[in-house]
């Protein structure tokens, strides 16, 4: 009974949205189970119902992050065009748009860089580079582009997708505040293979 009352009162969405801020603004070595229960008002003891540890924790919110990009580009390639822009253009732009929306997401996916954790990170980064890679090229190869099959292409859009949100996330800037530069950038990266 009394762990079904923590369960209703304590949900895993809700440890992990205070533990993404806590990762964030102090880093993952100053966060404790027992300061991200102090941070919800519940002991730390009624964190364990949900995550049997910290690295468990933390992975199960860098999952979370990467499934919702995934979801995006999906929703990209089965929504219908948007005019002006290429179904590729689409894509980066939405990874822009994600980026600047979800600050938090972003830097626990791509910015932190404590080496007991960067492990979790990079095999789901991975996974993400290598949708984002295999969509580009699916394009690309349909409108025969020439380097349709390099490799290198995709990951020099991404990268310029990454220093782009970089730059404008230490602003705190919404996507509208820079939508037509992110347009800008995505057209020039874009047309420059």
């Amino acid at each position: 009974m009394a762990r079904r009352a923590v369960e209703q009162e304590l949900s895993r969405e809700r440890i992990m949205d205070a533990a993404r801020h806590l990762f964030i603004t102090k880093g993952y070595r100053a966060i404790s189970m027992r300061s991200i229960g102090q941070h919800l008002g519940y002991s730390h003891g009624s964190l364990y119902y949900h995550f049997k540890e910290k690295a468990e924790l933390f992975y199960a919110i860098v999952v979370q992050d990467f499934n919702h990009v995934d979801l995006l580009f999906r929703q990209v390639m089965s929504s219908p065009g948007i005019e002006g822009l290429t179904k590729v253009e689409q894509l980066m732009l939405e990874f822009i748009k994600f980026g600047l929306e979800h600050p938090h997401q972003y830097e626990i996916m791509f910015m932190l860089r404590d080496e007991e954790i960067l492990s979790y990170c990079r095999a789901e980064q991975s996974k993400c580079f290598e949708r984002f890679s295999s969509i580009v090229i699916k394009y690309m190869t349909e409108e025969d582009h020439p380097l349709a099959r390099h490799t290198s292409v995709p990951l020099s859009m991404f990268l310029g997708l990454h220093g782009f949100i970089s730059f404008y996330i230490q602003d705190h800037l919404a996507f509208e505040d820079v939508q037509p530069a992110a347009i800008a950038h995505v057209k020039m990266l874009s047309h420059s293979i």
